[in-house]
């Protein structure tokens, strides 16, 4: 009996977990937060629990509460900035997405592959985001630049996109390389229709470059083993 209750206490943990997470996902779709019927509807949980999850969350801080109106806490936030896609990939290509802005006023973003889409784990907004507004956690399709990029581009050179995707917005995207020669993200620069994008991919080139090398510079042997060969891990 006692082997019964603690299976069954396992399964009502994982359906607790289950639903709490079903509810975090939900309030990603409310960036100006929703009311309990609302996210119980969307989540799939009886209100009741959905009520008593919640206020349990916003205990926590991951989930802020006005007055009848929940949204994403600020704990979540401190938890996903120590999320690193790839061992010191974000920290490396914090000052080369700055000076990519400030060379071409392009906005400048970093991106991961995770599962089928390109995920921004880093980006410093530019002169596009009067017309696509740019943050940190937004995925979108490997159609774009930055996806190709990340996929392998068909040919030599930077994947470009000139309104393909988005009208209104061009893109120039190139791979950050391991040193290896293995793609672990890539890096894109994003401008309004109108502007050439040939004069990017220089400047594009020496970010990608400068992220490898601060990744390199900033692993210790154990580490870069684990990052650049991973076959190697005991």
């Amino acid at each position: 009996m006692d082997v019964h209750r603690a299976g069954g206490a396992g399964g009502r943990g994982r359906g607790v977990l289950e639903g709490a997470f079903a509810l975090l996902e939900c309030l990603r779709s409310y960036p100006d937060g929703a009311g309990v019927t609302e996210l119980a509807k969307s989540a799939g949980v009886p209100k009741g629990t959905a009520h008593r999850l919640l206020d349990q969350l916003a205990a926590a801080g991951a989930v802020e509460r006005h007055e009848r109106r929940y949204r994403v806490g600020t704990q979540l936030y401190w938890l996903g900035q120590a999320w690193e896609p790839y061992p010191g990939l974000r920290a490396a290509a914090r000052l080369p997405l700055h000076r990519l802005r400030a060379m071409t006023g392009a906005t400048a973003v970093l991106t991961v592959m995770w599962e089928d889409l390109a995920l921004i784990v880093g980006s410093v907004p530019g002169e596009v985001e009067p017309v696509l507004p740019v943050r940190d956690g937004i995925a979108f399709g490997l159609d774009t630049a930055a996806g190709k990029a990340l996929r392998g581009p068909v040919r030599p050179g930077a994947a470009l996109d000139r309104e393909d995707v988005v009208p209104g917005v061009c893109c120039a995207a190139l791979p950050v390389r391991a040193p290896d020669g293995r793609t672990v993200a890539s890096l894109a620069a994003v401008v309004p229709s109108g502007r050439r994008l040939e004069p990017l991919v220089e400047s594009l080139a020496e970010a990608a470059t400068a992220v490898t090398r601060a990744m390199v510079a900033g692993a210790t042997p154990t580490t870069f083993t684990a990052l650049f060969h991973p076959a190697e891990r005991v």
